[in-house]
């Protein structure tokens, strides 16, 4: 093949690969099922779900309300028992983006429908770009946002959450602090998991957003899409450090450029399970790390 051939294939598969990272990828939308076994986790809890959204970033080429509709209706059809919402609601300033209201993307997100409730914290760019008003729409559609405080999800369960750490302060002793039951178990909220190194060992889990699973996961690229101090540590999925655990959703919208590569969007739906002693590998595709397993 002559060298002008070869440019041209390279620069057609270039391309191709430009059209679906603009186009298609981040119109996809999974919602994947994903089990997590906990020490301590109450029996009386065992086998509850925790649907995470994160990022939507309403206002971006791909996302308006039609697309928070569509990601609100694919929840509900999974019926979780608790959802959260990881912040980053609106972006509307976005590359080639049209600003959404912070009204109709909580209208729309006031939808959905969980039996333990439906709980949220506010990332930079809701602060950034609608500032109370984000909060407020949320409120006012019955969803309990928190800001370094906590409030109780059914029976035996409560949900903390700590203010975005860029434009407020993430407090994350207060937040524990405002659990009203020493006996519940707690989930953290946190839209940016640069807080993690802070929590102690009383969340059973700490859910994040934020870093949108890198929103280019491509090798020596990846790392510069990551918008945390501690690079690729926190970009995405599971994480366990000195017995505590994370899991940091790859979140729906886009930040900045209206593109994603490798980091397709995503709804995960956490089934929290009791860690068992002689824990025994499943049929199926199913891998254990760490005491944590996952399936698509």
């Amino acid at each position: 093949m002559t060298r002008n051939r070869l440019a041209a294939v390279g620069a057609v598969a270039v391309a191709g690969v430009a059209a679906w990272a603009a186009l298609v990828e981040p119109r996809l939308l999974a919602v994947r099922r994903r089990t997590v076994a906990l020490a301590g986790w109450p029996d009386a809890l065992d086998g509850l779900t925790v649907a995470a959204v994160a990022d939507l970033h309403a206002g971006a080429p791909q996302v308006d309300a039609a697309r928070v509709r569509e990601v609100v209706a694919a929840v509900n059809e999974r019926g979780p028992d608790v959802v959260v919402l990881l912040g980053d609601h609106v972006d509307d300033r976005h590359l080639l983006g049209a600003p959404v209201e912070p009204a109709a993307v909580a209208a729309a997100l006031g939808e959905l429908r969980a039996p333990r409730g439906v709980f949220a914290v506010l990332g930079n760019h809701d602060w950034r770009n609608a500032g109370e008003r984000m909060g407020a729409a949320l409120a006012a559609e019955g969803i309990v946002v928190l800001e370094n405080g906590a409030a109780p999800a059914g029976p035996g369960l409560w949900v903390a959450g700590v203010g975005d750490p860029t434009h407020r302060i993430a407090d994350v002793e207060r937040a524990l602090a405002a659990v009203g039951d020493d006996d519940a178990a707690v989930l953290l909220l946190t839209h940016d998991p640069d807080v993690f190194p802070r929590v102690p060992v009383r969340p059973a889990l700490t859910l994040a957003g934020h870093t949108h699973g890198g929103q280019v996961d491509v090798p020596l690229l990846r790392r510069r899409w990551i918008p945390s101090r501690f690079g690729a540590r926190y970009a995405g999925g599971w994480v366990r450090e000195h017995g505590r655990r994370m899991y940091v959703s790859p979140g729906i919208g886009t930040s900045r450029v209206p593109v994603r590569l490798g980091a397709r969007p995503e709804v995960p739906v956490l089934r929290l399970r009791v860690a068992r002693h002689g824990f025994r590998r499943r049929r199926g595709r199913r891998r254990t790390v760490s005491g944590w397993t996952s399936r698509s």
